[in-house]
């Protein structure tokens, strides 16, 4: 197999793995995990989100979190924004990213951030400028990627020309997000032939969900096409809340568990990982979904 030597992890656990917390968890909490974070190894954390308390109210403390975490040099702490007040904030918490996100079907963009593919396009414009002007990178989401909960199966010709529009606007990363994880690792590969043909293999992030225990499996698959930065969730929790039954993100450690047995490089620490994973776990009262965090427990008690 021709595999990347090295590959960039994107750690979601602190926005995209605790949004959808049917409890608030509290800010100390946050605070603790994106520093435990830092120290293990991980160079690209998203911190939080400046959306709508009313829409999110579980991100609300994100300034909160910004301004006290212990910011290791090196670092990028990214936060997601979907409009001008939302990058406003994000400037004022002196974050090192922001990100935009939108999606390659028309039914969830209207269910998710109410509008169409196009306005959300719009209204992202000037936040892509502002950010050029502050210089500030942006990074940008596409939900989606393989199939909706509302159209189903999505061709990879929409997801390459939404992801070509974000590139265009000024995004150095286009993340696809594998949205209720029913995408198979050689549907993974068509999708990812075609979004490179319009954006740079090296700017392309993949964001696999494990709904349906496929997420690894893409993972490799394209990583063989040499994509060579993934996005996951210490503890494998969150995710998309449209799927029914979903188990959210992959587990960082089962990446990195991965990772290590194939000999690439991340510069991420599992031992250290598994500490967050069992930290971050016992905060929200619920066992990781991590299949090497259970397995690794499993030997302990035994």
């Amino acid at each position: 197999m021709e595999l990347p030597s090295k590959v960039k992890i994107v750690e979601m656990r602190p926005r995209d793995g605790l949004q959808n917390e049917a409890e608030i968890v509290p800010t100390s909490v946050k605070i603790e995990l994106i520093d435990r974070l830092g120290v293990a190894g991980l160079k690209f954390i998203e911190a939080g989100s400046f959306v709508s308390p009313k829409w999110i109210p579980q991100m609300a403390d994100s300034s909160d979190v910004m301004a006290a975490i212990k910011r290791v040099s090196g670092v990028v702490y990214s936060v997601l924004v979907p409009n001008m007040k939302g990058f406003d904030g994000a400037l004022a918490a002196h974050a090192s990213e922001v990100a935009i996100f939108g999606a390659a079907s028309e039914t969830f963009s209207n269910k998710n951030i109410n509008c169409s593919i196009s306005e959300s396009l719009a209204r992202f414009e000037p936040v892509c400028e502002a950010a050029a002007a502050n210089q500030i990178p942006v990074h940008g989401y596409v939900s989606t990627i393989l199939d909706c909960p509302y159209e189903g199966p999505v061709p990879p010709e929409q997801v390459a020309r939404v992801s070509k529009l974000l590139y265009a606007m000024g995004c150095h990363e286009i993340s696809l997000g594998h949205t209720i994880g029913r995408g198979t690792p050689r549907r993974a590969q068509a999708m990812i032939d075609a979004v490179a043909r319009e954006v740079p293999l090296e700017r392309i992030t993949v964001h696999f969900h494990d709904t349906y225990g496929q997420a690894l499996a893409n993972i490799l698959a394209v990583m063989e096409q040499g994509v060579a930065v993934i996005d996951a969730s210490v503890a494998g929790l969150g995710g998309c809340p449209y799927a029914n039954g979903a188990s959210g993100n992959v587990a960082t450690e089962d990446v990195l568990y991965m990772l290590d047995g194939l000999g690439i490089e991340t510069g991420v620490s599992l031992d250290a990982i598994l500490d967050t994973s069992e930290f971050i776990a016992a905060a929200i009262g619920r066992p990781p979904a991590s299949k090497v965090a259970r397995a690794l427990a499993g030997r302990k008690a035994a």
